[in-house]
């Protein structure tokens, strides 16, 4: 029998659906290396389907799983369509501000992963690269927020959070040019770029409205600043022919 080959993507879409700490699988199953990398980032447990298996995340009550919302502490033994989980068995309303936020990263993980794909089919290796960490850092920052844990500071195109500021505010120091106003004559890739800058910045947004009372969360705040300065860069590199097509 052919053994199943587990991706992220499946993974990914699980998650986001659930977000799960449990992912069932077939016996002899294998793993993409992406998705031993997700699972690691994501504290998610494999579990091999027939085994058995306790999820200690979902309290028991008289001998019934309970669903408990989040906001009331009301318990439920099963879980309504409007609601979705916070984390673990915690429910919220599908129109939580954190559950938006996390809808505004899904979306720009999606729109980085489409651009990804037009740097590719015009043979730009090293754009596609530089696309490569911001696809990694808003994971990291997704897997913090779901996962409620600190996020871990890292270096974007070889910069830290200041340097990076640095160079997306002095571009002619940086980049060699002066800052550039949008125009069709850019081309597809450039103004799929300053369109990705503009995810981004909604993202951003969303995160001050799903953390506006909660000052630990400036964390992810912050790294979404900069990361839209990290993609403002890029778009500013490319214009100033660093990406150049493969040959």
């Amino acid at each position: 029998m052919k053994k199943k080959l587990l991706t992220d993507i499946e993974l990914r879409a699980h998650w986001h659906r659930t977000h799960s700490p449990v992912y069932e699988i077939e016996p002899g199953t294998m793993l993409t290396p992406a998705a031993r990398d997700f699972i690691r980032e994501n504290r998610i447990e494999l579990v091999e389907k027939g085994a058995t298996m306790t999820r200690v995340s979902v309290p028991f009550v008289d001998g019934k799983p309970r669903f408990v919302d989040a906001a009331t502490g009301e318990r439920m033994d099963e879980k309504p369509e409007h609601m979705t989980h916070l984390n673990g068995n915690r429910l919220v309303s599908k129109l939580h501000p954190r559950i938006l936020f996390r809808g505004k990263l899904d979306t720009l993980m999606a729109q980085i992963l489409c651009l990804q794909a037009d740097a590719m089919a015009e043979e730009r290796p090293q754009l596609t690269e530089a696309l490569d960490e911001v696809l990694d850092r808003t994971r990291q920052i997704l897997s913090a927020e779901v996962r409620e844990v600190p996020l871990e500071d890292r270096l974007l195109l070889g910069m830290t959070d200041e340097e990076l500021r640095h160079a997306s505010h002095d571009l002619k120091g940086s980049c060699g040019i002066d800052h550039p106003i949008p125009h069709r004559d850019m081309g597809r890739l450039a103004l799929r770029l300053n369109l990705l800058r503009t995810f981004v910045r909604e993202t951003e947004l969303a995160a001050m409205a799903a953390f506006a009372d909660d000052p630990s969360r400036m964390d992810i705040v912050r790294a979404l600043n900069r990361l839209s300065s990290c993609v403002y860069l890029i778009f500013a590199r490319l214009l100033s022919g660093k990406y150049e097509q493969r040959r």
